[in-house]
């Protein structure tokens, strides 16, 4: 339980301390096994520890990440695990993954922290680098089920659910509700095999949306906006 705390807080902190520490690219996706480099930047004037650690996770119908250590079928090589990174200098670290099967995902954590501790409280960041890997062969034809999308005025919401009854990852690239010219949109987000997501994106005009278009990376799947429950 500390540890899922520790992950979310450290997910809700990553954009604050940004300016003083980054990690880059934050999301990779591969076909087959993945080759990659992640660039850690110290821009602070202290040398600082790091230390890599892989998790899998799961996500919550709320988008919320559930972090747990890395799945035994998933094998994550680094060209290193431990190092200092001097005051604003960026380090790079390569790797290579792979998993028994496909579709496979997960995050590496980087664990960054003063290389003397002092007596005051030890200050732990991290950042993640999430990985997908998808099969070299993906399906033509995205098959998620997209419940009854509705809009409430009171809230200013539109809230929808959708589940991927298959055992195929996929990404939603984008989230658009839309009323004539007029539209919001919402940033994507992967749905996981066989997982639900439930959605809501604000609409700030004064008339009601009409429409909800989920986009994919091959597919758009489109459908009309009820104002139910007004």
């Amino acid at each position: 339980m500390l540890l899922r705390r520790l992950l979310g807080a450290a997910l809700l902190c990553s954009g604050v301390c940004s300016l003083a520490q980054t990690v880059s690219p934050v999301i990779v996706e591969y076909k087959a096994k993945a080759a990659g480099q992640i660039a850690l930047l110290n821009n602070t004037l202290t040398p600082l520890a790091v230390v890599l650690e892989p998790r899998s996770f799961s996500i919550t119908p709320d988008g919320n990440g559930v972090y747990r250590p890395l799945d035994a079928d998933i094998h994550v090589k680094f060209s290193s695990t431990s190092f200092r990174i001097d005051p604003g200098q960026t380090y790079s670290v390569f790797y290579s993954a792979t998993a028994d099967k496909l579709p496979a995902w997960f995050t590496v954590y980087s664990v960054f922290s003063k290389v003397q501790h002092g007596a005051g409280l030890d200050v732990r960041i991290l950042l993640p680098h999430t990985v997908y890997i998808y099969p070299k062969k993906q399906p033509a034809k995205v098959q998620v089920e997209v419940g009854r999308a509705v809009y409430s005025a009171q809230s200013g919401k539109v809230e929808c659910d959708l589940e991927n009854k298959t055992p195929d990852l996929t990404r939603v690239q984008q989230v658009q509700i839309a009323a004539g010219k007029k539209s919001e949109t919402a940033a994507g987000f992967p749905l996981l095999p066989g997982e639900r997501r439930h959605l809501e994106v604000s609409w700030g005009e004064k008339g009601p949306p009409e429409t909800i278009a989920l986009e994919f990376a091959h597919d758009t799947l489109k459908q009309p906006i009820s104002t139910g429950g007004q």
